[in-house]
């Protein structure tokens, strides 16, 4: 037996591997979503979002892609996952995620590859979008002015393709190396952590879709990993995860303060 099968679930409820199915819809997510519809929809060309290490910048960036119709957009998300990619390596990227199959080396080439299919999805009628994840790794000038350029490439009704930025706090350093691009900025997000009441809220969710039929956390509970985790998603996933296995193992019908600060300690949070 494992804390699913003695707590009657169904599957775990707080990983952190991002599944829309646990997407929990907070006020601050709601209204990010709203935002970045609106400057998608009216092609604005560049929004950014910014958050804190756990803040659900992910989570939101996946929530928006699974969001956008696939008959209204074309729309493809870019995870940056190391700090030395070259302006030649992302428009590369860029040409495959929006349908270009014989990819040119030649920069100039591969820009107007990069042109004449944006212009092909607005006749069309539908709308380019890249979503990139952890922006704030590319410390690159001329990467910058490479996105300055592609905003550059216009229609009557608006930009030609559409970025949303996803990064941390030092992503407005990134964005600072090219002022002409940082102040294309037309929407910004600074999405914060959540409150006591949606971590309470956000808890409950999480074990309704695994199949809980019960709160399994007490109040003092979820006070304590409000606490520990000040309202980021990620550290609240990571201490009720850990919370109903210690739970499990001294079968607590339900979790209490002191199983939290115990988590706690383990984790090394208790001295946040």
């Amino acid at each position: 037996m494992d804390y699913l099968e003695y707590y009657k679930l169904r599957e775990q409820p707080f990983s952190n591997i991002v599944d829309n199915r646990f997407y929990y819809n907070s006020t601050e997510h709601s209204h990010a979503l709203i935002k970045l519809r609106y400057a998608i929809d009216t092609k604005k060309g560049l929004a950014v979002v910014i958050g804190e290490t756990g803040a659900g910048k992910t989570t939101l960036a996946r929530r928006l892609l699974e969001d956008l119709d696939e008959n209204l957009y074309e729309a493809a998300l870019l995870v940056i996952i190391h700090s030395s990619v070259s302006s030649e390596w992302l428009l590369k990227k860029f040409a495959i995620q929006l349908g270009i199959s014989d990819v040119k080396e030649s920069k100039v080439e591969l820009l107007s590859q990069i042109y004449k299919r944006l212009y092909e999805i607005n006749e069309q009628g539908k709308t380019a979008v890249v979503l990139m994840d952890e922006v704030q790794m590319l410390k690159s000038k001329e990467i910058m002015e490479e996105f300055r350029g592609l905003l550059n490439m216009e229609m009557a009704d608006g930009k030609m393709i559409n970025l949303i930025f996803f990064g941390l706090g030092d992503m407005e350093d990134v964005l600072s190396l090219d002022e002409p691009l940082k102040q294309r900025v037309a929407v910004r997000i600074n999405l914060k952590a959540f409150s006591e009441e949606n971590t309470r809220d956000y808890i409950s969710h999480r074990l309704e879709i695994a199949g809980s039929g019960k709160d399994l956390f007490t109040k003092g509970a979820v006070k304590a990993i409000y606490y520990y985790s000040k309202g980021l998603p990620r550290l609240i996933n990571t201490i009720c995860d850990n919370a109903l296995l210690e739970g499990f193992l001294f079968k607590a019908e339900t979790i209490d303060e002191s199983v939290i600060k115990a988590v706690a300690i383990d984790l090394g949070l208790n001295n946040i």
